[in-house]
């Protein structure tokens, strides 16, 4: 059981580190803008303090913390060249030794609060003329 909370603490610290990577690879030259689009996207959704699927509802709440996330954290980080995605990582841990934390992203709670908005207004409308 020992073995499995490394291994959970390593997983957790190694996403960490490429979410704030893409932060960095999302300003760098040499990164693709498709990888720079899903890069922003992921970014604003990890540095967001506002989810997407709000962790107070049980078991969904936590499915983009433990599924969504890591997985565009992963696709994205596949899109950008190795010697581009090896000075962004070193960015990073640069960045997490010096302050020891995540930066924020408010574009990011704007974005989220912006979706559950559209997501509001699409299904109002849907039940305004739906309903008999």
């Amino acid at each position: 059981m020992h073995s499995f909370a490394l291994q959970a603490r390593s997983w957790a610290v190694r996403i960490k580190r490429d979410g704030l990577t893409l932060w960095f690879a999302g300003k760098h030259p040499a990164t693709p803008w498709y990888a720079k689009a899903l890069g922003v996207f992921v970014v604003s959704y990890a540095l967001s303090p506002i989810d997407l699927i709000p962790d107070f509802i049980p078991i969904l709440g936590y499915v983009d913390d433990v599924l969504l996330l890591p997985a565009l954290i992963w696709l994205a980080v596949r899109m950008i060249p190795a010697s581009t995605l090896a000075e962004c990582r070193s960015q990073a841990d640069d960045w997490m030794q010096r302050t020891g934390k995540k930066p924020t992203s408010r574009i990011g709670a704007v974005a989220i609060v912006t979706l559950w908005i559209a997501i509001g207004v699409a299904v109002w409308y849907w039940w305004w003329s739906h309903r008999v």
